[in-house]
């Protein structure tokens, strides 16, 4: 730990600084070579390392390339038109920008459009590969003889950018972004040209308004009133009648003449109202659990009165849409399919925040056997709880992350050695960082005014030059911030380092627009939903993004944070970044409904998303275990995302297996904690059957142990019941739920679950119910408190009743509220072979056999679609020994294009079945329900819809 900082210090900083006030919070702002203090905390002014550059190392100064017209404060970083303001590679124009639905490129002439639709896959299904829509130009929209000698960004919104050409005698301003159809110009100087790709077809020609189409893909060029377009070969102008202004848009793919000329139409009305601001906000109500975001839209009407525009959405946001409705035909995206909006200004989500949690409770093994095993490995780490790898902030962040999880499971089960041991060396570690000294150049953070950024010294990964994986280094250090502001509030005061800890909050995603020292939410992109990790984006394909778990891992660390120290506004964004990137992550890297991805792809997941597309890959290895296991880490109770949906957990790691050529050998503790969130009892087996596997660099024994000794006794997820409490959450196990509340405050709580159980929390406690009723120690140390009786029992079926409902969560038991699932599409044929299934277990079976055969009643709807078809499969381990004596395989049932479910009984026949039934003693049954045909999803109604009949009593 270094020294204080010496009295004549503090003197000095305190005659010759300024004080800034933004948010409440007091900064210094001081001349060069000086520390600046923040609380107890500071950082430093002066450069103690390499600093970022634009333009390779011609310059450190963005704003160069800049207009005057420019926001004043931090630039943006990180964003997907990076590549235009930081010019990493190329002095004077961008690498591709991909905005969906339309990709650009800027040129000397003007600004490229790519509508490109057809994947380009390379690899294999069971080895690396990627798919990519990459940058294929239709057209370049221009000014006639325009050659700027580079493009600079004249403006910028929260997903919008304006890149400006000028070459003195003629400008283009253009207005471009995420989910406009619409590309916006102002010009000046000469005739408004869009070149083509080859002769184009031109289909209208009506005055102001030219629709053709080039490489399949339609336009539109919206000219003002009075003007018209002189088609050429390879050449479309207008004079735009003096104006100056005009747009272009690109159409959703249509079927017939008559429908694209209606949209051509629909969207001309809208045409000159040019979007000229976008803005989020967001609003969590912990009533409810809700999370409700707002896209707005400002408009500039260039001509008419129409103030609204046109929208295409992702499907993250399509599938949460609140009080609109998306029009079709849809748009083709790296991501998926896009909705579109019209005449809107605005468009609102609507999303459940789940809860997370400090740390898993202790309710598997917080007594007999598995307790001596925790606390064994428990005193293994006590003298070394950071087993730190490196010395730069992000194998810094690892180690403080592994000394947190064990603080964490430390308390709960009254070890306080190995809490306190842990907890001093988060203390030393952090206020160390969190200080800065005169002429030190290790351990500390810098404040670089030029690029409006808070860099720590060492740094690794491009986060000092490149501004790379801010979010994924500080998360750490605010995650371990927050676990020891549990037990050492004084410490977290802004008075003494909270201050600074709020400060990397602000500079990896600011939530604050009033303080303008840092971009807004700089890692997070509002739109697309999800963070990027690279600061200048400068790549053919766009920005990347490889770990989304340990972005989530930031987010995570804010909603902790903010919890603990009763910061609202930061708990807040915590929660906004949280639940829009969970839902992001679900489509975008995993794709859980088998919807986005290219059905050519071969993979359930990908390693890294880009801006153009996503690869079965990483930076670093072409494992099979790290390029699914960086998604996955680190495992912390802010990580239950990754167990909404079970079923996919099981595919995702069935995948792992089979590319793998068997099971994990590296990175294993990553993965069975994934598993157990599918399968908890699978992965307690495979844990304890490789007692001598390595931990991954940021892992423990203990705490991996206590991961999945845990979900083995709780279950999975159950995201059907919310909390009126962030940190919360509710587990089901064979139809039994487990309420789990963690309370880091002084004063007792109650919380309210949707389903209107209640929870009585102590102080410093985590508290459970349902099946288990147990609470951690706290700062003061403590004992388990007795059963809370306000939870009722759980319901579950008699011990010989033979019906079983299927239930959220993937149990098979007493039926339950009204629900339903998605069964994703086969995009194949999977007769007789599950894919992608999902999955309902009961195990614990004491039943006799009484003959005949398994009955079934399942309610299944696949809307409007054509040639669906789903299939279900019956396995009984009548031992609970892990063989199945009996597999049953039905014929698939075909569904009808008619909204409505329908009866998929046992009368469609048995399509196979092997084995011989007989009497379950602690046996299990499985059910399998998947698409054995058909490319849409179909929907199954589970809770108190779908049933087993078991023959048996």
């Amino acid at each position: 730990m270094k020294p204080p900082v010496p009295l004549h210090h503090w003197a000095l900083a305190a005659t010759t600084a300024l004080t800034l006030v933004v948010g409440g919070l007091a900064i210094a702002v001081t001349r060069p070579a000086q520390a600046a203090p923040v609380g107890a905390g500071s950082y430093t002014t002066t450069p103690v390392g390499a600093l970022p550059s634009g333009c390779g190392a011609m310059s450190s100064n963005p704003r160069q390339f800049a207009t005057a017209n420019a926001p004043a404060g931090a630039i943006p970083t990180n964003d997907w038109w990076s590549s235009l303001l930081w010019k990493r590679t190329d002095c004077a124009f961008s690498e591709p920008l991909h905005a969906h639905p339309v990709s650009y490129d800027t040129f000397t002439d003007g600004l490229g459009f790519s509508a490109n639709s057809t994947p380009a896959i390379s690899g294999t299904a069971t080895g690396v590969g990627e798919y990519h829509y990459p940058y294929v130009q239709d057209i370049r929209v221009g000014v006639a003889g325009l050659g700027a000698p580079l493009v600079k960004v004249d403006g910028w919104t929260d997903w919008t950018v304006s890149p400006y050409w000028s070459d003195g005698a003629r400008t283009m301003r253009a207005t471009i972004g995420h989910g406009l159809p619409l590309a916006y110009f102002q010009t000046s100087g000469g005739d408004a040209v869009i070149s083509t790709a080859g002769t184009a077809e031109v289909w209208s020609n009506g005055g102001a308004t030219v629709g053709f189409r080039v490489n399949g893909h339609d336009y539109v060029g919206y000219a003002p009133s009075g003007a018209t377009w002189t088609v050429g070969a390879g050449r479309i102008s207008s004079t735009l009648a003096g104006r100056g202004y005009f747009s272009v848009a690109l159409l959703p793919p249509t079927a017939s003449a008559t429908e694209r000329a209606d949209l051509a139409a629909t969207y001309g009305r809208y045409a000159h109202a040019h979007v000229t601001g976008t803005r989020v906000s967001y609003a969590y109500d912990p009533s409810t659990s809700g999370l409700t975001t707002t896209y707005a839209f400002t408009t500039t009407a260039r001509e008419g009165t129409a103030t609204q525009t046109v929208v295409s959405l992702y499907p993250h946001q399509w599938k949460s849409l609140s009080g609109s409705s998306a029009i079709t035909p849809t748009y083709p995206s790296a991501r998926g399919r896009m909705r579109v909006l019209t005449g809107v200004n605005q468009f609102r989500t609507a999303m459940k925040f789940q809860g997370v949690l400090p740390e898993l409770p202790a309710v598997g093994d917080g007594s007999g056997a598995d307790l001596a095993t925790l606390t064994g490995h428990l005193a293994a780490a006590r003298s070394n709880p950071m087993d730190q790898r490196g010395a730069d902030t992000y194998w810094t962040g690892k180690g403080l992350g592994r000394a947190a999880r064990l603080a964490e499971v430390a308390d709960l089960v009254n070890d306080t050695a190995t809490r306190d041991s842990a907890l001093n060396a988060i203390r030393s570690t952090l206020t160390d960082w969190l200080t800065a000294s005169s002429g030190e150049t290790g351990k500390v953070f810098h404040y670089d005014g030029n690029w409006g950024t808070l860099i720590g010294y060492p740094a690794s990964y491009g986060s000092d030059q490149e501004l790379n994986d801010h979010h994924f280094h500080y998360g750490y250090f605010i995650a371990a911030a927050a676990t020891l502001a549990k037990f050492d509030p004084a410490w977290a005061a802004t008075s003494r380092y909270g201050g600074m800890v709020d400060l990397l909050i602000r500079d990896a995603n600011n939530y604050r627009r009033d303080d303008t020292r840092f971009p807004y939410l700089r890692d997070f992109d509002i739109y697309a939903g999800h963070d990027w990790a690279s600061g200048h984006g400068s790549f053919g394909a766009g920005n990347n993004q490889e770990s989304s778990s340990e972005g989530m891992n930031f987010a995570n660390a804010l909603i902790q944070w903010g919890q603990v120290t009763g910061d609202s506004a930061v708990r807040d964004a915590g929660i906004f970044l949280y639940t829009t990137q969970a839902a992001a992550i679900q489509e975008y890297w995993f794709d859980v409904g088998d919807q986005n991805f290219p059905a050519a792809f071969g993979h359930s997941t990908v390693g890294m998303v880009w801006g153009d597309g996503g690869a079965y890959a990483t930076w670093f290895s072409a494992e099979p275990e790290m390029i699914q296991g960086i998604n996955l880490l680190p495992v912390t109770g802010g990580h239950l995302y990754l167990g909404y949906h079970p079923a996919y957990v099981r595919t995702n790691y069935a995948e792992l297996v089979r590319n793998n050529g068997g099971q994990p050998t590296v990175w294993q503790d990553i993965l069975w904690q994934f598993q157990a969130l599918g399968d908890g009892a699978a992965a307690l087996a495979n844990l304890r059957a490789n007692p001598g596997y390595t931990p991954e660099e940021g892992e423990s024994r203990a705490h991996t142990f206590h991961w999945v000794r845990n979900l083995a006794a709780l279950g999975t997820v159950d995201t059907t019941v919310t909390a009126n409490h962030p940190l919360a959450a509710v587990f089901s196990r064979n139809g039994a739920r487990t309420y789990v509340a963690s309370n880091p405050t002084a004063n007792p709580i109650t919380v309210t679950f949707s389903n209107g159980t209640t929870l009585a929390v102590p102080a410093g406690r985590t508290a459970t119910t349902g099946a288990y009723t147990w609470s951690g120690g706290s700062a003061a140390g403590g004992v388990p408190p007795g059963p809370t009786p306000t939870d009722p029992p759980p319901t579950t079926p008699p011990p010989g009743s033979p019906t079983r409902y299927l239930l959220p969560g993937g149990g098979l038991g007493a039926a339950g509220g009204a629900a339903t699932t998605t069964v994703a599409a086969a995009n194949g044929n999977h007769d007789g072979t599950p894919t992608n299934p999902q999955v309902f277990t009961a195990t614990g079976l004491n039943l006799a056999y009484t003959g005949g055969q398994t009955g079934f009643d399942l309610f299944v709807d696949a809307g409007t679609a054509v040639g669906n078809g789903v299939q279900v499969r019956v396995s009984y381990d009548l031992t609970g020994n892990g063989g199945w004596e009996r597999v049953e395989t039905s014929r698939y049932f075909a569904t009808d294009p008619v909204p409505g479910y329908e009866h998929y009984t046992q009368n469609a026949g048995l399509a196979s079945a092997t084995g011989t039934l007989g009497a379950l003693s602690n046996g299990t049954v499985r059910v399998e329900i998947w698409s054995a045909i058909g490319n849409n999803p179909t929907t199954l109604g589970i809770g108190n819809q779908s049933v087993l009949r078991l023959p048996y009593s």
